[in-house]
């Protein structure tokens, strides 16, 4: 009994120490109440953070109602936008469309009731490249002359059968059956002009001019000069020379006239040897220079005449 009562004083003892110590280890750990930290936002700075929530929340509210507004006033939609539409055969654009940068395009064409309008501050150039990238054609239409760069232009018919106009760096040739110049001053060349036939209008008159230099007429089998219903004039300031290499030179009509030609005589006195004289015959000469000559029974052309001496 004494035995077993000391051991429960001794275990009493054991616990009671236990009890103590565990009570100091609890009391030592405990923080006093000055070290306590608070946790969270306080005073301004919860202030500002609410700010800045709220304003970007205002910010994305205004972010969503452009979004949507632009959406509704440039009509977006799955085939396109706008004006714009996208399918298979390539872009619709309908209406006035404007473009700020270059446009790269194998075909523009304009519906079949509508016409194609190209519109530009400046100028319109269209440009077509190889596939090297280097230019080989440009029209250019400016507010003072269309310009084309090219190797050919060619000018064809509405349907494209016939050759109209052709122009390149060694000539132009025009095959059109007809060639009108409406124009009051007619057309100026500058050089030789090579074609079959020049005619006047029914009822225009035709005239062939240079101002301050010759006129030349040439062609290799003749030259014809007619006016079917009015008068034909040619007129010169100096000399008129008219040529024929190989045959003759015909002037067909029903009177020929030849005004102001020179009278000449052997007689010292002209006037006497022309009173009273009503005939004369033309004379030619051997420089091809005319005169007349008082006709008599047989000709009066003297080569020795003071026409010919002095022409």
């Amino acid at each position: 009994m004494e035995q077993s009562a000391t051991l429960d004083v001794e275990t009493l003892k054991i616990t009671q120490e236990q009890f103590i110590l565990a009570s100091q280890s609890v009391h030592l750990q405990r923080p006093a109440a000055d070290a306590v930290h608070p946790v969270g936002l306080y005073g301004w700075r919860k202030r500002c953070l609410y700010f800045f929530l709220l304003l970007l929340l205002v910010t994305m509210i205004v972010n969503l109602a452009l979004t949507v507004w632009i959406i509704k006033v440039m009509n977006f939609s799955v085939d396109g936008m706008g004006n714009l539409r996208l399918n298979q055969d390539g872009i619709h654009l309908e209406g006035v469309s404007e473009f700020l940068l270059p446009l790269y395009v194998n075909e523009i064409q304009s519906r079949g009731d509508n016409v194609l309008v190209l519109h530009s501050e400046k100028n319109v150039t269209l440009n077509a490249r190889n596939s090297q990238g280097q230019l080989t054609g440009q029209l250019t239409v400016g507010p003072d002359a269309v310009e084309a760069q090219c190797q050919r232009l060619e000018v064809r018919s509405g349907d494209r059968s016939r050759l109209l106009f052709t122009a390149d760096e060694e000539e132009v040739t025009m095959t059109a059956e007809k060639f009108a110049v409406t124009g009051s001053e007619g057309a100026v060349f500058e050089h030789s002009v090579e074609t079959p036939l020049i005619q006047a209008g029914a009822s225009e008159d035709l005239r062939l001019e240079s101002p301050t230099r010759t006129l030349t007429m040439e062609a290799p089998r003749g030259v014809e000069l007619s006016a079917a219903k009015g008068t034909l004039r040619v007129s010169s300031r100096k000399d008129l020379q008219m040529e024929s290499t190989e045959g003759e030179i015909l002037l067909d009509a029903d009177s020929i006239q030849l005004g102001s030609l020179p009278l000449g005589t052997y007689s010292a006195a002209p006037a006497q040897a022309s009173r009273g004289q009503a005939v004369y015959e033309v004379c030619v000469c051997p420089s091809g220079k005319l005169y007349l000559s008082p006709a008599e029974s047989s000709s009066s052309c003297q080569l020795m005449s003071n026409i010919c001496l002095w022409s």
